[in-house]
């Protein structure tokens, strides 16, 4: 009888063992980001995903693209979506529009506009003045893309609204296949788009608005007030694993980083996956320590109030949060 009770306990006791090590187990926390595009030009983020950076933090990643910062932002603010990865000045507008739970940046990813000049000739030796009397495809009015090349124009000595026209009415991601078919005389095009109308020869890559910015807080992340409040272990996380990914970009061969990204562009062949990406780390495109200063959200304000989208700067302490950056 005795050695029965002893066989029991036991038995009895490895459950509770078993039981002990279910309940301390950490749970996986979800997370639903909406990105603005997808595009190379965000490669830490699919490093982070692709790596499971973001696992060895106990999150879960679903990841949606909005294709337009628009439809991230009301995403975000219909809580649809988690966390949203756009352009800042998307949190400058709502913000401004009187929006109470607005979004707040709590990391800033991109510091360079990823955006390029593509035309249909080889020109060896480009000048903006070549864009005067020309036809540009432009995007949307109001977005970083069209703001960054209006600044850039106007380093240069162009009148944005006199000296070329601005073609604003195709959609984000159909600049490309217009130009293909036969509109406009250059584009400003996003990776991968400028190195696919390289390799169909409907054109060439001219310059960089990121190495003719200079630097400029081009895209964060960012989650409403009340998200950011409540689920404060949760975003420090999220950041967490974003940095590994960061720091496996800038520090890996663009080879290493394109192996490690391809799932995400599965319909491109590698060795261009690799020439993106080596363009990319050339011109020293992402923000490795994910702090989003306020000497960027000055310049980003001016940026704004110069391409005549807000008329007063908002507040870098209500839209800026860097507790959670390292």
């Amino acid at each position: 009888m005795k050695k029965k009770w002893i066989g029991f306990l036991c038995v009895f006791s490895a459950l509770l063992m078993l039981s002990g090590c279910k309940e301390t187990k950490t749970a996986t926390e979800k997370i639903v980001l909406n990105e603005v595009a997808h595009s190379v030009f965000y490669a830490p983020l699919y490093t982070a995903i692709e790596q499971g950076y973001f696992k060895e933090q106990g999150l879960e990643i679903t990841l949606v693209t909005g294709f337009g910062a628009d439809k991230t932002m009301t995403a975000l603010l219909s809580d649809e979506a988690d966390i949203g990865f756009m352009g800042p000045e998307s949190t400058i507008y709502t913000y401004q529009g009187g929006m109470e739970d607005y979004a707040v940046n709590f990391a800033q990813l991109t510091q360079r506009a990823g955006n390029f000049v593509v035309g249909r000739q080889k020109e060896d030796s480009f000048s903006f003045k070549n864009l005067k009397g020309k036809t540009v495809l432009a995007g949307r009015a109001g977005g970083m893309p069209q703001m960054i090349f209006e600044y850039v124009l106007k380093k240069h000595g162009l009148n944005p609204k006199t000296d070329l026209i601005m073609d604003q009415s195709i959609d984000f991601g159909s600049t490309a296949a217009a130009f293909s078919g036969g509109q406009g005389e250059y584009t400003i095009e996003f990776e991968p788009h400028a190195t696919a109308l390289e390799e169909k020869g409907d054109g060439y890559v001219l310059a960089s608005l990121g190495e003719e910015s200079g630097y400029v807080p081009y895209t964060a992340f960012c989650a409403k007030k009340s998200y950011l409040e409540e689920n404060p272990e949760k975003i420090e996380k999220f950041v967490a694993g974003l940095k590994k990914g960061v720091d496996y970009v800038v520090n890996h061969t663009a080879k290493e980083v394109a192996e490690v990204i391809k799932p995400q562009f599965e319909e491109m062949e590698e060795i261009a996956l690799e020439k993106i990406i080596e363009r990319y780390q050339g011109q020293d495109t992402w923000k490795e320590d994910l702090i989003f200063s306020e000497e960027g959200f000055d310049l980003l304000q001016a940026i704004l109030m110069d391409a005549g989208v807000v008329e007063e700067k908002a507040s870098y302490e209500d839209l800026v949060n860097t507790a959670f950056t390292p």
